[in-house]
C-alpha cells in the first residue's frame, strides 16, 4: 500500500507526522547527543519540529511544472484547447494564449504531426511517445503525451492530455554524427569493393557472360562478394565467384587479395582443384580468422563441359537447351583457409544452348527459410528465364526479391554457351587429326592443316602461318612427347587456334638456342609468329601445347554479343 498517498486523506495530520507514522522505528530513536555519540541523521530530521519537511502530495503541481527544465503543455477537450504551458515551453516557442485550440495556438505541435497522436491518447486513455523530432526552434525533442483528468468549472471532471517534451538535441546530434560516420565507412567499403571487382568483363569467343553486384542496404551489410572472368587462351575460359565472410573494408581488402591471387594462379592454367589448393594456403596466410568460400570453374569448348572445384560455396546451376536445370552439388570441400583438405574437381555438361549461374548466398539465403528452399526457388526461376545473359541475371535478382534495402550483398555471374547456327555457325569450326606412326606424321599433319585452312577460306598469309605453327608443334611433340598425339584446329569469329596434345607431362619452355644446337627453336618460332601461345597439363595425364592467331578485324568485335 502507498502509505503516503493513503495518509494524505487523513485530516489534521501534518507531513512530518505522516512520515513518522510511516517509519515508527526511526521516530522512536532516542537522542544520544547528550552521551557524546553521533546521532542518527534520519531520526534527528524527523524529530526536529523547527524544519518541517513537506510531503510530495502537498507540493503544488503547477509550481513543480513551472520549475522543471522540460517543456510541458496541458490541453483539454476534443480540439485540444490550451489549459497550461510552463515557462520552459514559453521560452522555447513563445507565449501561447490559453483557451485556444492546439491547431492554431500550438502550430509547432501541428508541424511535428503531434495532433493525431493527441487524438489517439484521448481516445485510448494510454500514453504515447514520439522520439527525437526536430522542432521549429531547431532543437530535437522527445514528446510524451499522457492522458489526465482535470476538473471543470461545473465541478465535473474532463479529459485532457499532458504534453511533456524532453530536449534530446545533444543525443540526436551525437546519433547523427555516428550515422554519418557509419555511412562514410560504408561508402568507403562499397567503393573499395566495386573498384576491386572487374570493371569490364572479359568476353570469351565461345561464351556470353553477364554479372551483377549489389551491396546490402543496411549499414553493416557490405561484405566480400566477388567474381571474375579470366581468358586462359586456346579457347578456354576460367570463371570464379566467391564470398569472404565478414563485413566492411577488411572483408573487401581480403577479397581483393584473393581475386588477384586467382588471376595469377589461373595464368598457370592449373586444374580447378589445384587452384583452390593454392588459394586455401594463401587464405590462411592472409588472415587465419577470415573464412571465404569460392567456386573456380573452367570451360573448354572442345569438351562441352564445365570443370569446377568448390570450397564450401553454393552449387552451380546449369540449364540445358531443353530447360532442364541441373544442380552441380559434388564435389565440394570446406571453405578456404581451413587447411588440411585435398580438393577435387568435378564436371557438369555445358553444351550449346546451355546457361550456367554462379551466385553468392545473398541471392538465396533468408532468415525465415531454409537455404535449400532458396536454391530450389532459384532453380525454378532459372528454368523459366530466357534471353541474353544480362536479362537472365536481372530476372534472377528480381525473382529473389533483392531490393535496395536487402540485408546482404549479392553477386551473380551468368554464362551462356550459345548454339551457333546459320552464317554465325560458319565462323565457329573444329577439325582434328590423330597423329599415328612416326616421322611420317609430320607431313601428314601439314597436309591436313593446309586443307582445313583452305576450306575455311583463310587469306594466304594466315594460311601459311597456321600451317607453319601446326608443323612446328607436331614436330616438337614427335621429338619430346609420347603417344597418343592429336592435332586440333579451331576457328572462332576472332581467332585461329592450333593445338597439339600428347601423353607426356613435361611442359615445353621457351629458351635461347645456341648456333650449333640442332633443336630448341620450335617454341621460339611459335612465340615469334603467333599472337599468343601456352601449354598446360591435362587432368588425365599428358599435356597440350597451343598457339593462336588473331583474325583480321577481330579487335573491333570484342565485347558482349
Amino acid at each position: 500500500m502507498n502509505f503516503t498517498r493513503w495518509s494524505a486523506r487523513l485530516p489534521g495530520i501534518t507531513g512530518t507526522q505522516r512520515r513518522a507514522a510511516a517509519r515508527p522505528d526511526l521516530a522512536t530513536v532516542p537522542d544520544r547527543r547528550a552521551d557524546g555519540t553521533v546521532p542518527v541523521a534520519r531520526a534527528e530530521q524527523l524529530t526536529d519540529e523547527t524544519v518541517p519537511v513537506p510531503a510530495v502530495d502537498e507540493l503544488p503541481a503547477r509550481e513543480v511544472l513551472d520549475r522543471v527544465p522540460a517543456l510541458v503543455a496541458l490541453v483539454h477537450g476534443p480540439d485540444h484547447r490550451i489549459a497550461y504551458v510552463n515557462d520552459a515551453y514559453a521560452a522555447a516557442f513563445g507565449v501561447r494564449p490559453l483557451g485556444g485550440p492546439a491547431r492554431e495556438a500550438l502550430p509547432e505541435l501541428h508541424e511535428l504531426g503531434l495532433l493525431p497522436l493527441l487524438d489517439q491518447v484521448l481516445r485510448s486513455g494510454r500514453p504515447r511517445t514520439l522520439k527525437s523530432r526536430k522542432a521549429p526552434d531547431g532543437r530535437s525533442y522527445t514528446f510524451t503525451c499522457t492522458p489526465v483528468a482535470e476538473p471543470k468549472d461545473d465541478g465535473r471532471g474532463g479529459s485532457g492530455v499532458l504534453v511533456f517534451a524532453t530536449d534530446v538535441t545533444d543525443h540526436a546530434d551525437a546519433a547523427e554524427r555516428l550515422r554519418a560516420s557509419e555511412r562514410r565507412q560504408r561508402e568507403t567499403a562499397v567503393t573499395l569493393q566495386r573498384s576491386l571487382l572487374p570493371q569490364v568483363l572479359e568476353q570469351p569467343d565461345d561464351l556470353r557472360i553477364a554479372a551483377t553486384y549489389q551491396p546490402g542496404g543496411t549499414e553493416a551489410a557490405v561484405g566480400g562478394d566477388w567474381y571474375d572472368v579470366i581468358t586462359l587462351g586456346g579457347g578456354r575460359t576460367a570463371l570464379v565467384i566467391g564470398d569472404v565472410m565478414g563485413r566492411g573494408v577488411r572483408a573487401a581488402a581480403v577479397m581483393g587479395q584473393l581475386r588477384t591471387a586467382v588471376r595469377a594462379y589461373a595464368r598457370m592454367d592449373l586444374p580447378p582443384h589445384e587452384v583452390l589448393q593454392l588459394l586455401d594456403g594463401l587464405a590462411a596466410d592472409i588472415d587465419a580468422n577470415q573464412i571465404a568460400t569460392c567456386v573456380y570453374a573452367v570451360h573448354d569448348p572442345n569438351e562441352g563441359r564445365l570443370v569446377y572445384a568448390s570450397a564450401g560455396h553454393l552449387p552451380i546451376l546449369v540449364r540445358d537447351e531443353n530447360g532442364t536445370v541441373l544442380r552441380a552439388d559434388e564435389p565440394t570441400g570446406p571453405p578456404l583457409g581451413t587447411g588440411g583438405w585435398v580438393h577435387a574437381s568435378g564436371s557438369v555438361p555445358l553444351g550449346p544452348g546451355s546457361t550456367a549461374v554462379l551466385y553468392t548466398d545473398g541471392l538465396v539465403e533468408r532468415r525465415d527459410q531454409d537455404l535449400d528452399e532458396g536454391i530450389a526457388a532459384l532453380e525454378r526461376a532459372l528454368a523459366g528465364a530466357t534471353g541474353s545473359p544480362q536479362v537472365v541475371c536481372d530476372r534472377l535478382v528480381r525473382s529473389a526479391g533483392v531490393q535496395a534495402d536487402h540485408d546482404d550483398d549479392v553477386a551473380v555471374l551468368v554464362l551462356q554457351h550459345p548454339a551457333r547456327t546459320g552464317p554465325d555457325g560458319e565462323l565457329f569450326r573444329n577439325a582434328a587429326l590423330e597423329l599415328l606412326g612416326g616421322v611420317e606424321a609430320a607431313p601428314r599433319a601439314r597436309a591436313f592443316a593446309s586443307g582445313v585452312l583452305t576450306s575455311w577460306r583463310f587469306p594466304p598469309d594466315l594460311h601459311d602461318l597456321g600451317v607453319l605453327a601446326a608443323s612446328e608443334l607436331v614436330a616438337n611433340s614427335l621429338q619430346h612427347g609420347s603417344p597418343p598425339m592429336r592435332l586440333r584446329l579451331r576457328r572462332t569469329d576472332r581467332r585461329l587456334i592450333v593445338e597439339v596434345t600428347d601423353g607426356d607431362d613435361h611442359l615445353p619452355r621457351r629458351r635461347r638456342a645456341d648456333p650449333g644446337d640442332e633443336s630448341g627453336r620450335g617454341i621460339a618460332i611459335i612465340a615469334a609468329i603467333a599472337t599468343n601461345w601456352g601449354s598446360r597439363r591435362a587432368p588425365g595425364g599428358g599435356k597440350a601445347v597451343w598457339c593462336e592467331f588473331t583474325l583480321p578485324g577481330a579487335v573491333g568485335r570484342r565485347g558482349p554479343r
